[in-house]
């Protein structure tokens, strides 16, 4: 991957979080992009009432990262790094 299709899916990583930060924050949490690796796997930060939820992985998985996984395809997974 060039590291100009690597900016590009970034780019499309981070509209697609700023899609879904509306939902996680009306439950007082957010998320934070933190990178993209090599391998296409998307790390994020959960923060607020989403770093301490039981749910949280629940949501990451079933919700951010399936969102993530249908918009952009190339991507393998979505990470928490809390």
């Amino acid at each position: 991957m060039t590291a100009e299709q690597k900016e590009e899916i970034t780019r499309k990583v981070k509209n697609v979080l700023e899609q879904i930060r509306p939902y996680i924050q009306q439950d007082g949490g957010d998320i934070e992009f933190v990178d993209l690796t090599d391998d296409m796997v998307v790390n994020v930060e959960l923060k607020g009432a989403c770093g301490s939820c039981p749910y949280s992985t629940m949501t990451l998985k079933g919700g951010v990262e399936t969102t993530i996984k249908n918009a952009i395809p190339e991507i393998q997974s979505v990470e928490s790094i809390n």
